[in-house]
């Protein structure tokens, strides 16, 4: 069934057109568009292809005319500034924006210029579905460009780049200041650590000075020694940044993301990760095919640049057994980091890998520094080993959550990591072993001090039991509601300030009882498994003055959009937006995403918005966790409350 929903009741952007007679079978097209306050629209040329619709211009070509160069903007009226929407640094417009194209007719029959341009307009807080919008220049009526006619004036607000003249703008607050988005840097820095933990390992850190004695020894000069070693640091760099980009290419940013809620990605993940975490700890031996290993060696032979490549793919394919665990799990947590996110993984794992392969290349004399392989490197495979298994349950959480089987609930996930690191804690004590460790004989300092780091954790985290709120892994660990009791043994109310919704999944029952109690309804849109929705109901939900809002004077209710409870066949349908977007309504999740989507023209989650009994929207905006800190959303309850009054 398909329907047709008009919820677009905004409409910020006013666009007229005009030709201009520049003489000699010239003409100048402009559009203007007219954006209202605290609204903007997007650069034709935007640095990502993970954010919003830049706007553009298509016309209906034909061998009549030409065009002369492409569509002109304003760059001097270009704001480029972080964008809380999307999570990076966009350029964008505000107030009135001319943009242009200048033609030449080859024929005399042309009198019309025709076609499309598409938009996307978006506030602080929102953005409107893209819309597209027909045009039609009738040249019969084109007139000479006035004398006094300013294609592009001073803008009207400066960046915040000039405002304050300090450079401290919206994009350095929330990220590195340039075009590469928090989420992306993130995620790089995550792959280092990956990539420096993979070197730590037996089928890794055995090879470092293996290798570069190898280029050392084998090249007739110590330049080209080093050469050749900076090189196979690029092979290296090259084969697994290419590896992530390939993963990108085939699924692209919005089935990646799919992929990361969906329970059965999660159910998958979770067994992948088991096994590698068991086969770090010596239960069996994961490896590429002997064959593959076998042929790049035999092109390693070859010499030369393709020579040193193939060594490369030669180290990737030997230490799979080590690097496949780590890599997995890297790109398993890049899912919702949109195309950037495996690159930006990979990358980073195999810059740290390469690094000591260049830096002992040039330096050497540190390879005599350096510590001697030995029962070290499989104490830090085994830890691993755990590691992967705990971050394994959370992947069977998220599943759990979706399908709401109500098996590991808060307690059991609690439990599980503090078994974890208390087995990590009595291992690095050397109370325990496994099938390839060396005999235990003394307690080093470092191995000392992880073992007393992992005990502080099990410390730390013996108090969630009881329904402790374990600020520093908010978000991690699934949320205080969904436990075995709803008394203070883990389950809602196990400390003072946490807060539960009225309601959950039960609109109508909270517009009764908005109804009834004279109280606004506080709509929480939600999801099972958003990180960031626990952060905000563990961080901020708890902050005292909020707190009392959320229990006594709001109706809050909390719709899940990745709910999967089956609706009625007769219920199901696709549903189209204006601006050629559509939602297809299958479960009760995707109900709760069209009433977002058409209320307030977003899906990000979590997402906060005022309602009165009928449904109705009681103040425009909504607030998401972007907008800020526990400050932002209290100034977003009260002026809700104020109005609702």
């Amino acid at each position: 069934m398909i329907s047709s929903v008009s919820g677009q009741i905004e409409d910020p952007v006013k666009w007229n057109w005009e030709a201009y007679d520049l003489g000699n079978s010239e003409y100048e097209l402009v559009f203007t568009s007219d954006i209202e306050e605290h609204w903007h629209t997007y650069s034709q040329y935007l640095s990502s292809n993970d954010g919003p619709l830049p706007t553009w211009f298509s016309f209906n070509e034909s061998e009549g005319w030409a065009k002369v160069d492409s569509v002109m903007e304003c760059s001097n009226q270009t704001i480029t500034e972080f964008d809380p929407n999307f999570d990076m640094e966009l350029a964008y417009f505000e107030g009135k924006v001319n943009w242009w194209q200048k033609i030449k007719l080859n024929s005399d029959t042309v009198t019309n210029i025709k076609g499309f341009l598409s938009f996307m307009v978006c506030d602080e807080s929102k953005c409107l579905p893209p819309k597209d919008i027909d045009f039609d220049f009738d040249l019969s009526q084109a007139t000479a460009k006035p004398a006094d006619f300013e294609m592009c004036p001073e803008p009207a607000k400066k960046s915040s780049h000039e405002e304050n003249g300090t450079g401290e703008d919206k994009g350095e607050e929330h990220g590195s200041g340039d075009d590469v988005p928090d989420s992306v840097w993130g995620l790089f820095i995550f792959g280092v650590i990956a990539g420096f933990l993979a070197l730590l390992t037996p089928c890794v850190f055995p090879l470092i000075p293996m290798t570069v004695s190898f280029f050392t020894k084998q090249s007739k000069t110590r330049a080209k020694g080093i050469k050749n070693a900076l090189l196979y640091a690029f092979f290296i760099i090259f084969i697994y940044t290419g590896l992530g980009l390939l993963i990108s290419y085939i699924f692209g940013p919005d089935a990646m993301y799919a992929l990361s809620v969906h329970y059965l990605f999660n159910l998958f993940m979770f067994a992948v990760l088991f096994a590698f975490g068991l086969s770090f700890l010596g239960a069996f031996e994961i490896t590429l095919p002997a064959s593959w290993a076998n042929k790049a060696d035999s092109a390693a032979d070859r010499g030369g640049i393709m020579g040193i490549f193939f060594m490369a793919a030669t180290l990737a394919i030997v230490s799979f057994s080590c690097t496949g665990p780590i890599i997995g799990s890297a790109l398993a947590g890049a899912a919702q980091g949109g195309l950037m996110g495996p690159a930006a993984v990979m990358f980073g794992f195999s810059l740290a890998l390469s690094i000591p392969f260049a830096l002992f290349a040039i330096f050497p004399s540190w390879l005599n520094s350096m510590p001697q392989s030995g029962g070290w490197l499989n104490v830090v495979k085994v830890v691993l080993g755990l590691l992967e298994i705990g971050f394994a349950f959370k992947f069977l959480s998220n599943a759990d959550l979706t399908l709401q089987w109500e098996f590991l609930t808060r307690e059991l996930f609690i439990a599980i990591w503090i078994a974890v690191s208390a087995i990590i804690t009595l291992y690095l004590f050397g109370k325990l072993r496994f099938p390839h460790d060396a005999p235990f004989e003394k307690l080093s300092i470092p191995r000392f001090l992880f073992g007393f780091l992992f005990m502080v954790m099990t410390i730390y985290l013996l108090p969630g039991m009881w329904g402790a709120p374990l600020k520093m892994i908010a978000g991690f660990p699934p949320p205080t509601f969904y436990s075995e009791s709803a008394g203070s043994f883990g389950g809602g109310g196990g400390h003072s300030l946490h807060v539960e919704p009225r309601f959950k999944n039960d609109l109508e029952a909270a517009q009764e009882a908005s109804v009834k109690e004279g109280k606004p309804v506080l709509v929480d849109y939600t999801g099972w498994t958003c990180v960031n929705c626990r952060r905000m109901e563990e961080n901020v939900w708890v902050v005292p003055e909020i707190a009392k809002i959320l229990r006594e004077e709001v109706i809050l209710v909390s719709l899940y959009t990745d709910d999967l409870t089956e609706i009625p066949d007769t219920q199901k349908r696709r549903v189209e937006l204006e601006g050629g977007s559509s939602l297809k309504i299958k479960n009760l999740g995707d109900e709760w995403k069209l009433k977002q989507a058409l209320n307030h023209n977003t899906l990000a989650q979590p997402f906060y918005a005022f309602e009165d009994e009928r449904g109705e929207l009681i103040i425009p905006e909504g607030i998401g966790y972007g907008s800020g800190d526990s400050d932002d959303f209290l100034g977003f309850l009260k002026k809700g409350l104020k109005a609702s009054k």
